[in-house]
């Protein structure tokens, strides 16, 4: 199993794909800092709100001209940042015990909302013959082909839809057979990246990344039935650093308008 966010095992990829890595994960964590220190309401969100969350922090803005900045990321990584006393007003995650927790320790104001359920996609990109609408069985055809190099899911121990993956995974009799050829990303963001440049020939993500957003163009997906795995039950909470602003742009994505982009982009009805 590989983790290409961090140390890499040398050898593992031509030095073009090592620093064509290297450069898509500082640009990402080069944008997360400035949108943490910018100016305007705080949030931290997890990764696969990216092209969602930016059209309704977009149209809150709009209407109300009070900049959003949004860090996003792995549900688990924020969540330690903000018990950490990192100044992030508000916390959607991917996973509502990740927000659960932070209430249950007083860093954030509950109960909050559950504001979607995200859904698994199997991609892999256009040009390759995997047929991800057959679900995981095209994993075990791709393999059993030798047309399989590298398989990238977020990493399980700190976002939630990577942990989802393995389970999707064992419940398909897949998990074993992929070791050796398992990469972890650092999130669901980074697992389109990787299947997008090659780094990895599919893996699994978050619905909504693939569904809008420029990887639709480059990419294919099939849904992973929910019956897989665990639900992706995905909350919002106030942090106790929450200012009034911060908790009119809560009140806003609880809205009609804001729920209507959250279903378009693929997540559930709670």
């Amino acid at each position: 199993m590989y983790q290409l966010q961090g140390s890499i095992r040398p050898g593992l990829l031509a030095p073009s794909r090592r620093l064509l890595l290297t450069t898509a994960a500082f640009a990402l964590c080069h944008r997360s800092l400035a949108a943490e220190t910018g100016p305007g309401i705080r949030v931290a969100a997890a990764a696969d709100l990216r092209h969602a969350l930016d059209e309704i922090a977009g149209r809150f803005t709009t209407e109300r001209s009070q900049p959003v900045r949004v860090t996003y990321g792995s549900s688990g990584n924020l969540a330690r940042q903000i018990a950490q006393g990192a100044p992030f007003e508000l916390f959607l995650s991917a996973d509502e015990s990740f927000a659960d927790r932070l209430v249950a320790e007083g860093h954030a104001e509950g109960p909050g909302f559950t504001y979607g359920v995200g859904r698994l996609a199997l991609i892999a990109r256009k040009d390759t013959p995997i047929r991800v609408e057959d679900g995981l069985q095209a994993i075990a055809i791709a393999l059993a082909g030798n047309e399989l190099s590298r398989f990238a899911i977020a990493n399980p121990e700190h976002a939630p839809y990577g942990a989802r993956a393995k389970e999707a995974l064992q419940w398909a009799l897949m998990w074993e057979p992929l070791q050796g050829r398992l990469v972890l990303a650092e999130n669901v963001a980074q697992v389109v990246q990787y299947v997008s440049t090659g780094a990895a020939t599919a893996g699994i993500t978050a619905l909504p990344l693939v569904k809008t957003g420029p990887a639709r163009d480059a990419l294919k997906y099939g849904l992973i039935p929910a019956n897989m795995h665990a639900p992706l039950r995905q909350r919002l909470v106030l942090t106790k650093q929450a200012t009034a602003a911060a908790r009119a742009f809560y009140v806003f994505i609880a809205s009609a308008e804001a729920q209507a982009i959250l279903r378009a982009a693929g997540f559930e009805q709670p």
